[in-house]
């Protein structure tokens, strides 16, 4: 457990919410008026951009109004490239979070450098020489530490011997934690954030073995940086963020969204409340596939049906039992299902998916069989079928039948509180039964609020994408949201799950005291101009601490470099600085038609 303020985390504690604020901290009123909307909306800790001396000196002042108004919220100071600047935010802020990747490293340039491991070990005695003198002030303020690892922000040193990876990661965190450990220091939170889904969680999954490795048991901070805002925002965050949970990691969450930062605490509430659902539910028997690596997954290998399973992206199954047949060009389901009749007029290059019983062979439809039909599926003579199979009632015969029949896709179901722990454990069954038929999921809501929905359909095939089982979604939703919405979350899930793209990506930052320009106005004209260009990635990035590093696998890149200027980028490269913010966007459609990248 560790200490910060009256709100201890870790251990038996609740899994904590928090937020940070996007107002300037030498303004006080400002900043205590947001922390107080934070509070109110339930956030449980408070982050304050801490750039220089003057703003972590006036963190007494907003602490102490704070506290006049009775709200007891911990204050945590947000610290990069200063480490005499977090010494004096420990003075008056709960908790004080540092970036491994600057506190004593210079900034990350993308420059390749050799180090000799004495050169390297003088790299390390310098960051404990400066790092243990604020563990000492930490300790006699009884202040709270989280040390937080960004992709973006990894040092060249890092770089250097580890290079851009979750292990290069997990080592820049360590290095301090080791620290920490030596010098008997234990209030220590740790975060390890990336804006890719897969890069986040796969390091988070190696943090926690190694650590358990190293005798350690410290408290996860989860999330998935620049996130961006909209559907985008909460789907990407609950997809990151809900795999993780629902495996028992972390402590706290924070969900990153381009928008004002109370309004990130709902979205986090609802994703922690879906997963929490699942808390006492039933054993689900099973035996893990030794085929299957929890660290480093790779996608089963399946062989093809059609174009599902084998090197296909995965696709997307609609239900449309009502027979509308209304869709977004950009988002078309790639099969729909439509019960016992086929609609009157039917969509070009769509195919369509029957119940068995009432199949009558015609082109571009298949059957669906439940797992009943057995017999059926045995005698049938169609090159695609489709098969609905809850894991409860995966037996010997199902798997002997499947083995024979290759054109058998699986729609993976469950009923079960923990409908994530039967897909899974029925795709570890076909592992080790050397079944190479693809899995859809097949996930069923009954939600009135499309923001529920894309919250508890992103954490709930979190797992599935990142563990390498997906072939394929199907989402149904008895409920009044209409189809194009449903067709449009599944979607983005799998793009947010980096195995499917559909639409352009964008890598925005939530915003902090650090921004240089107004963010949500800005993306909102961003989005306008660009959101045609399916498959290319733009990074809008409010000031220069993650902005090159968060985006480096971005296509382009629109970063504040001054108050009311920007500077654009092409991948890591920075092509033209100090723009005036009025002229940004246009100078950077104009970088991308320059590149031929612009449809």
């Amino acid at each position: 457990m560790v200490h910060i303020g009256a709100t201890p985390l870790g251990g038996a504690n609740p899994i904590r919410l928090q937020s940070m604020t996007n107002t300037s901290t030498t303004d006080t009123e400002g900043s205590v008026a947001q922390a107080i909307r934070i509070t109110d909306a339930g956030g449980e800790y408070v982050r304050l951009t801490t750039q220089g001396i003057r703003e972590a000196e006036n963190l007494k002042n907003i602490n102490a109004h704070l506290r006049r108004e009775k709200y007891m919220t911990p204050l945590v100071a947000d610290v990069h490239f200063n480490p005499k600047v977090a010494e004096v935010a420990a003075l008056y802020a709960e908790k004080v979070r540092i970036n491994p990747g600057n506190y004593v490293d210079s900034a990350r340039t993308f420059r390749e450098r050799e180090y000799t491991d004495e050169a390297y070990a003088a790299e390390l005695q310098k960051i404990r020489d400066r790092f243990v003198p604020f563990l000492n002030i930490c300790k006699a303020n009884y202040t709270a530490i989280r040390i937080g690892v960004n992709h973006g922000s990894l040092s060249d040193r890092i770089l250097s011997r580890y290079g851009d990876t979750p292990e290069g990661m997990v080592e820049s965190c360590m290095e301090f934690l080791r620290i920490c450990v030596e010098e008997h220091f234990t209030d220590v939170v740790i975060s390890i954030k990336a804006s890719h889904t897969v890069v986040m969680a796969k390091t988070v999954r190696l943090l926690a073995q190694v650590m358990e490795q190293e005798g350690m048991a410290f408290p996860l901070h989860l999330g998935v940086t620049e996130a961006g805002d909209g559907e985008d925002g909460r789907i990407k965050s609950a997809l990151g963020i809900g795999a993780l949970l629902a495996d028992g990691l972390g402590d706290t969450i924070r969900v990153s969204l381009s928008e004002e930062p109370e309004a990130e605490i709902p979205v986090a509430r609802k994703l922690l409340d879906h997963i929490l659902s699942r808390q006492n539910h039933p054993p689900i028997a099973a035996t893990p596939s030794p085929a299957f690596s929890y660290l480093s997954p790779t996608r089963r290998k399946t062989h093809a049906v059609g174009k599902i399973g084998g090197g296909n992206l995965p696709v997307v199954i609609s239900v449309r039992m009502d027979h509308s047949q209304e869709t977004d060009p950009q988002f078309r389901p790639d099969y729909m299902y439509t019960g016992r009749g086929l609609p009157e007029n039917r969509l070009p290059d769509t195919e369509y998916i029957l119940d068995a019983d009432a199949w009558t062979g015609a082109p571009h439809t298949w059957p669906a069989f439940h797992y009943k039909q057995l017999q059926q599926l045995h005698t049938n003579t169609a090159e695609k079928k489709f098969f609905f199979l809850p894991y409860p009632v995966l037996t010997e015969e199902i798997l002997a039948c499947l083995s024979t029949h290759p054109e058998v896709v699986i729609i993976s179901q469950s009923t079960h509180a923990n409908r994530l722990g039967e897909h899974r454990a029925l795709v570890h069954s076909l592992m080790n039964a050397g079944i190479e038929n693809p899995v859809v999921f097949f996930q069923h809501y009954t939600e009135e609020h499309t923001e529920d929905l894309q919250i508890k359909a992103a954490a709930d095939m979190g797992a599935l994408i990142l563990d390498g089982f997906c072939d394929g979604i199907f989402l149904y939703n008895h409920g009044c949201i209409p189809h194009t919405v449903m067709d449009t979350t599944a979607f983005g899930i799998l793009q947010a799950g980096r195995v499917r793209t559909s639409k352009t990506e964008y890598i925005s930052c939530p915003g902090c005291g650090r921004t240089l320009f107004d963010l949500q106005t800005t993306i909102a004209r961003v989005k306008a101009a660009t959101s045609h260009l399916k498959g290319l990635k733009i990074g809008i990035m409010g000031c220069i601490v993650n902005g090159p590093g968060e985006m480096a696998d971005a296509d382009y890149g629109y970063v504040g470099a001054g108050r009311g200027k920007i500077s654009l980028y092409k991948k890591k490269e920075c092509i033209e600085k100090n723009i005036p913010e009025e002229e940004a966007v246009e100078k950077l459609i104009e970088l991308i038609k320059a590149n031929g990248d612009y449809k």
